[in-house]
């Protein structure tokens, strides 16, 4: 049965250097960030709450960067079409390798002993943790209907949460069978920026009490931190998505 939430805005702070998001985790008191753009790519340490990011390291101009996730002790970050990935030490961001990915790199988030990926489609890739491989693919759907836009992604609760591009909706994924089991009305922390149609929502974190997340966006001004509440339900969810 699909379960309807919307979000209670527990409090916003400034987002550090207003990046392009594309990736956004939570560890340890810290929030990691992985900002796109060729020419401008980053990854990004820094305390919720601070206007400037601690750390910033940039990307080789032709590499433009994605999602991020956490596997042991090494970060790994996603490119988007130049097909490779990178490997980052968690505690210095010294880089630690790369290795090559065989499709677009947008989403990724350690799930169990697994990780997954997404590259807007309706599909998740799970991937070996140390090599990123393939090893299965989880096709997402809801009421039958394909799940397109699959973007930033994280795991908590045993659900798969991901950010679905340029719509203000966060999904909640069985990885298990790609089932969507909860739809997120995600309007209460949406910005919309005058004359920028790529500000769009991308960059899930999610914190360790069950239904929090950080979320934030393209160039935001805000991260926000948010709880899940129950919400009624909605008539023809595809079509909300599709609309």
């Amino acid at each position: 049965m699909l379960r309807f939430h919307q979000l209670q805005v527990l409090r916003r702070v400034p987002h550090p250097g207003r990046g392009f998001t594309q990736g956004l985790l939570w560890a340890d008191g810290m929030v990691w960030e992985s900002t796109g753009l060729y020419g401008e790519s980053a990854v990004l340490r820094y305390r919720l709450g601070l206007a400037d990011p601690e750390y910033r390291v940039p990307l080789p101009p032709e590499l433009f960067g994605e999602g991020i996730c956490f596997v042991g002790g090494d970060l790994w970050q996603l490119t988007w079409q130049e097909r490779v990935a990178l490997r980052w030490q968690a505690d210095t961001l010294d880089p630690a390798g790369s290795v090559p990915f065989n499709r677009e790199g947008w989403g990724i988030c350690s799930a169990g002993d697994q990780v997954l990926t997404s590259d807007g489609s309706s599909e998740l890739v799970r991937r070996d943790p140390a090599t990123l491989a393939p090893a299965g693919l989880i096709r997402v759907r809801m009421d039958g209907s394909r799940v397109d836009g699959l973007n930033d992604l994280d795991f908590s609760a045993g659900r798969v949460w991901a950010n679905l591009a340029g719509r203000p909706f966060l999904a909640g994924i069985d990885p298990a069978t790609g089932e969507v089991t909860d739809l997120v009305d995600a309007g209460a922390a949406w910005e919309r920026i005058r004359g920028d149609p790529q500000a769009i929502g991308n960059g899930i974190a999610a914190l360790p009490d069950p239904g929090e997340f950080l979320l934030t966006g393209k160039r935001w001004r805000f991260v926000y931190h948010v709880r899940l509440v129950p919400a009624r339900p909605r008539k023809n969810p595809v079509r909300l998505l599709a609309g």
